[in-house]
């Protein structure tokens, strides 16, 4: 029998409600100071966290048995990631959260995308009219 700890549908779920906790949290921390600030504080917290379980959870490993093409894709995603939370806690010390963070959501759109392009990964008519609906859904809630 499968666990629902092992369902990619269970850890995307919590992964939904911790982004808009996220969201409401960082609109309320960066009212008092600059956004970069702000990022900053985020990203040690997280360093402490994840640090904490990989130590915790005994997934720790010699760097030196990582691959080079590990290495250099998980530092741009880390570059990426950063820029990305630059842009978002920018864009939230300036606009409304319940507008932002659609437009945050926008990767969704992006990530069918350049996945269908480079990695070969196909979606249904189906999916792609979901890929459509949150594109437009995202925009619209945007404009408000």
């Amino acid at each position: 029998m499968t666990s629902i700890f092992n369902s990619w549908q269970f850890w995307a779920a919590f992964s939904a409600v911790f982004a808009a906790m996220t969201a409401i949290f960082a609109k309320i921390g960066i009212e008092n100071i600059s956004s970069d600030y702000a990022t900053l504080i985020r990203t040690i917290v997280i360093l402490i966290v994840a640090g904490a379980i990989v130590l915790a959870t005994g997934q720790w490993q010699d760097p030196a048995t990582v691959s080079a093409k590990t290495w250099t894709f998980l530092v741009l995603s880390g570059l990426a990631t950063g820029l990305s939370w630059l842009c978002y806690f920018r864009a939230l010390k300036i606009g409304n959260a319940g507008q932002v963070a659609p437009i945050d959501k926008l990767s969704v759109v992006l990530v069918a995308i350049i996945a269908a392009a480079f990695l070969g990964e196909r979606l249904s008519a189906a999916a792609w009219a979901g890929v459509g609906l949150i594109a437009g859904g995202a925009i619209l809630v945007a404009l408000n």
